[in-house]
């Protein structure tokens, strides 16, 4: 069974990928490597910092590892949060639940007597997974919506409760995590991801056996 390193501490992100990459492959999270060094983010876009922490972390730990980077991008804010999007509120807040909530209580804020139709946003999700020596997969997906004007719902994580998806009538946190997975950004990069995650495996397995 292949082994694969999540690049997150994000126990969400651990189930959605647990969850939609289910197959012949052992996940991993970082939390089982307390001792390797924090890969920054300071790339500046998505796809710098997934290629950056992938690799990161696949050179120090030898095992295949899949990141991602993913945020909100909002188009009355010009594009932010954008790459800023976990620390968005300037926050130094280790609990994960009181950071998400500041994050969106400036959303909120910043978006006051904007009207609904330029409250528009969309989720975007850039994977890569990367060997110790090279990238060798990367996908992207991305979720279009609007934002609430205040948060709903229980499940999910991060802006989940203020992204309104008009389509299904509720916000991402209303969904439960099948229609999550259904449409979400990182829903449709992985499934991009899949099919060929699984013919690499396969490959790899192959060719272990002739040799």
């Amino acid at each position: 069974m292949k082994k694969i390193l999540v690049a997150s501490t994000n126990p969400g992100k651990l189930k959605e990928f647990k969850e939609m990459l289910a197959g012949d492959i052992e996940w991993v999270s970082l939390k089982d490597f307390p001792n390797v060094s924090e890969i920054q983010e300071d790339g500046k876009t998505f796809t710098e910092n997934a290629r950056k922490k992938a690799l990161g972390y696949a050179k120090q730990t030898g095992l295949w590892t899949l990141a991602d980077d993913s945020g909100l991008v909002i188009d009355a804010l010009g594009g932010r949060p954008g790459v800023q999007s976990a620390r968005f509120s300037g926050e130094q807040e280790t609990n994960r639940g009181l950071l998400d909530h500041k994050n969106m209580a400036k959303v909120l804020n910043l978006l006051q007597g904007v009207p609904i139709e330029r409250r528009t946003c969309r989720f975007i999700c850039h994977l890569c997974l990367a060997g110790p020596e090279k990238i060798l997969i990367k996908t992207e997906g991305k979720l279009e919506g609007i934002i609430a004007e205040q948060e709903s719902g229980e499940n999910g994580f991060g802006y989940d409760p203020i992204f309104f998806v008009p389509e299904l009538n509720k916000t991402v946190a209303q969904m439960t995590s099948q229609e999550k997975n259904a449409i979400s950004h990182r829903g449709n990069a992985i499934r991009k991801l899949k099919p060929l995650i699984e013919k690499l495996v396969k490959n790899e397995s192959s060719c272990k056996k002739t040799h």
